[in-house]
């Protein structure tokens, strides 16, 4: 199980659910097939899938969940093509123009007759809560996958004080000035070859710049006309390369050799066994990461965080 995008929240103030407690408020709400009726339907399911039951997988202090989304699928073209066919029946036949609140309730009567006969599909966004640092780690590559869970958790649970990080240094500035090389970039960090610049007018055009020279003369000049690096191509102490975005999102993550000598070491056998143990050797990469890249833009701002 490893995370290939993942968008980091923290924890207002301590979670204080037990596993135990978090197991039973999401069987609560549990992943069920969608209704005749219905285009989708979300509840939660086994991180293990089908080599395991429980909804909560425990890893030392890292537990993962899992939102499954069931959903029906119905092209907005053959919801067109039916309409298209309505209408023109009835204004062939009764010779007058069918007007839009008429067209709106044919397309709602096409939805109800074909939902029950539409195909359905399953999606499954993975997290996981880091109980000792108070993360929440969610595996999605759109901030909407990642609202469709936090949103869904917070209904399930009451509530949920979960806010995206804050930094002391803005982001797209201290990138700038690595690449610009007006500031140092930290030790435990290297920039790759691949970067996206955005303009600071109000047009927001946008550069990007793969497989160049980062100290080049092409890159230079778009900093120089005031554009800002957004997104930046990073390696963490030869252990994970990822893309690093100014709203503190980590695309594309690719982990290192070393995990394989890791696996190897723990010699895993059965799928619960190697889910167990990349799950394991992720999240404690992740521990020792999401410190050290926020550090890297000034530290989080902890102004507004609530000690235990």
């Amino acid at each position: 199980m490893w995370f290939k995008n993942i968008l980091i929240y923290r924890f207002s103030k301590p979670f204080s659910l037990s596993a135990e407690e978090l197991e039973s408020k999401l069987a609560e709400a549990p992943a069920l097939p969608c209704g005749p009726q219905e285009q989708f339907r979300q509840g939660w399911s086994a991180p293990l899938g089908r080599n395991g039951q429980q909804l909560v997988h425990v890893t030392g202090p890292y537990w993962m969940i899992t939102l499954c989304k069931e959903e029906r699928i119905l092209p907005s073209s053959v919801i067109k093509e039916a309409l298209d066919e309505k209408v023109q029946a009835i204004e062939d036949e009764q010779a007058r123009k069918v007007r839009k609140k008429e067209k709106d309730e044919l397309k709602e009567e096409i939805i109800t007759d074909l939902l029950p006969r539409a195909f359905k599909r399953s999606s499954y966004t993975y997290a996981y809560i880091d109980t000792s640092n108070n993360w929440l780690i969610v595996n999605a590559s759109s901030g909407k996958k990642a609202d469709d869970l936090t949103s869904f958790l917070r209904k399930t649970l009451g509530s949920l004080p979960v806010k995206f990080p804050e930094v002391n240094s803005s982001p797209a500035a201290m990138m700038t000035a690595w690449v610009e090389g007006t500031d140092t970039i930290p030790g435990e960090f290297v920039i790759n070859d691949e970067c996206e610049l955005q303009s600071q007018s109000q047009e927001k055009s946008v550069v990007r710049c793969r497989g160049v020279d980062m100290a080049g003369d092409e890159l230079q000049t778009h900093i120089k006309a005031d554009k800002q690096v957004v997104k930046l191509a990073l390696s963490w102490q030869e252990r994970m390369s990822f893309i690093f975005n100014e709203d503190l999102s980590i695309k594309r993550i690719k982990f290192g050799e070393f995990v394989e000598e890791k696996m190897g070491d723990m010699n895993p056998e059965s799928a619960a066994e190697r889910f167990d143990a990349s799950f394991s050797i992720m999240a404690a990469e992740f521990a020792e990461f999401i410190p050290q890249i926020l550090n890297a833009f000034g530290g989080e701002d902890e102004s507004k965080l609530v000690a235990a």
